[in-house]
Formats: structure tokens, sequence, C-alpha cells
């Protein structure tokens, strides 16, 4: 249980760090990176003319953690089930908040807009008809922790009760699924090639399920972008993913990525991070999901020490409570 516990640790506070790291890069330009910071080296605010997380200290977490932490307290209170509509109303809470401190922070456009419509009347069910976006892979974590992926279509179940009233989509599913499953393979103790296995194949099992939409497939797009950049030049590397895979919001652009980077980063958390954040585009949500897997891999031991301190004080981050509840469901 101490290991399993100890991976868990590390996929949670994996994406926390992923997360933070890459605030200050995100929805920046991979040459304006390079031009303002050379290589991002560890933590630092964001500038002034960020116009997502300006305004934010070095060390903070965003909307990543931020939703990870609140599917968490759900799949808990809810002994292992989420309620779509709580959580839909949690995310117009938690968006609210962010509002009123000022924060550029907020909901993604997916998520948004489903929760838009759940506020106007449309069922759960439906709300989430055209969520394409990384908001659901980036809180499954906490899916992950809770659950074993095998068997598998039983895992996908959860995934899709983690998304499905803002990301009910073949391309939402599939790349939470992935996430999750990833993460899940980590803490029963798998490798990292072992963990990207799984993940592919639950990538094909959520592309089964939601609505379907336009896009290239995430499972096969996942394999060939963890191929692609393997034994290359860190720098190199990162050109090629922000040229071929891409590093928007679209699921099949970050969660590839986010698969891409650990390949380069050989499963080091601290590492994987750091390079998510280098990319620039969806940086944080890259970096969370990365770093989520490592974590979940190498266990929290693997992460600095110093960071994690960081993590915790900035953002009065305790998450070993959370953590252990969420084992007791597996």
């Amino acid at each position: 249980m101490t290991t399993r516990l100890e991976r868990a640790l590390g996929a949670f506070y994996g994406l926390a760090l992923g997360d933070a790291l890459g605030m200050p890069t995100q929805v920046m330009s991979r040459q304006d990176v390079v031009r303002v910071y050379g290589t991002l080296t560890g933590f630092e605010p964001a500038r002034p003319d960020n116009p997502v997380s300006a305004g934010m200290p070095a060390g903070s977490v965003t909307d990543d953690t931020d939703q990870a932490v609140i599917v968490a307290r759900l799949i808990d209170e809810g002994r292992g089930h989420i309620d779509p509509l709580r959580l839909a109303h949690e995310l117009l809470d938690w968006e609210k908040e962010m509002r009123a401190k000022g924060s550029f922070d907020l909901l993604g456009p997916s998520t948004k807009a489903a929760l838009d419509a759940v506020a106007r009347g449309v069922p759960p069910r439906e709300a989430g008809r055209n969520g394409t976006t990384n908001g659901a892979a980036m809180r499954a974590t906490p899916v992950g922790i809770a659950f074993a992926a095998d068997p598998l279509d039983m895992f996908v179940d959860r995934v899709v009760e983690s998304c499905q009233v803002t990301h009910d989509t073949t391309l939402g599913i599939a790349g939470a699924a992935a996430v999750a499953a990833a993460v899940s393979a980590g803490i029963d103790g798998a490798s990292l090639t072992e963990a990207v296995g799984t993940a592919v194949a639950a990538a094909h099992a959520g592309a089964l399920r939601g609505h379907w939409i336009a896009g290239a497939d995430i499972a096969s797009r996942i394999e060939w972008a963890y191929d692609l950049v393997r034994d290359l030049p860190e720098a190199e590397a990162l050109d090629r993913i922000v040229a071929l895979v891409g590093t928007s919001v679209a699921s099949q652009e970050s969660v590839p990525a986010a698969f891409a980077v650990l390949a380069v980063a050989d499963g080091d958390p601290w590492r994987a991070a750091l390079l998510a954040a280098n990319l620039g585009g969806d940086s944080d949500t890259i970096g969370a999901i990365a770093g989520a897997v490592a974590g979940a891999v190498a266990g929290l031991s693997a992460l600095p020490a110093e960071a994690v301190r960081t993590l915790r004080t900035v953002n009065s981050l305790d998450l070993e409570p959370l953590t252990a509840r969420l084992l007791t469901y597996r």
C-alpha cells in the first residue's frame, strides 16, 4: 500500500508540478518562450502581458490542478461515482470564484459552452456533445488513481462519468481515457512503456463512446508521437512536437504531445514537466498530463522535494488525505 500511495501521490503532485511549470508559458509560441526565457529551468512568475496567467506568482497552479481536485473530491463524496450535474455546478462555482479573484484563468472553450448549456436547462447528457478539447483529459488523473484500468470497459465507464457533461465526444473521452489509464497503470507498477500501451488501449476504447466528432485518432497519434521524438536532442524534439504533433487545446494535439514529452524525458517527472513548459502553447495542460503519468510510474520520491514544497506552500495544496481516500476505491 505504501508503494501504491507513493505512486498515487506522484501522479497528483506530478500533475500540479507540470501545471505550475507550464503556467507562465501558456499561450506563448515556442519562439517567444525561447526569446523570453531561453530555456525555462524552474518555476517562474507569469509575465504581466500573458493574457491568461498575468499576475500569477511562481509555482502557481491553474485550472488543470483545481479541476482535478474537484473531480477527486466528487469521486470520494460520491463513493466512487460522479454526479454529472453536480460536477457541472462545481465547475461553474469554481469559475465564479476565479472571476471574483480577478483571475483570467477560467474555463476552457468546450467546458464553458457545455456548462452554459446546463445553466440554460440542457440535460447533462446532451450538454457535452461538442466538447473536443483537453479539459476532460487534464482533470482525469483522479480517475486513474481511484480505479484499476482492468477491466477496461468498466474503467472507461468511470472516465465517462468524469467528462460526459462537458466532453461527451469520441475525441474528448478518448483523450481522458488515455491519461487516466496511463496513470492507473503506473500506480499498479507498470513501466513507462507499459503505461503508454495501456493508454493506447484505453484511447481506442474511449473512442467508441460519446458523440462522434471528426478528428485524428488519438490512440494512433499517441503511438506515433511517442516514437516520433525518441532519441532526439531536447531542442530538436520540442521543435518537432510543435511542428508536427501540435500544442493547442485540441485533444488530438495536446494529449499526444504529452506522451511525446514523456518519451523525450524517458519518464522523469521533473524533466518531462520542464520540457512541456518550454513548448509553449497549452504548456500547462501538456505538462500536467506528462507530470501525472511520469509521477505515477516513478512515484513521489522522483519529484524534487523542494519543488513539491513550493507547490504546497504557494497553493496551500495538501493532496495526501484526498489521494489516500481515492485509493480505497481500487
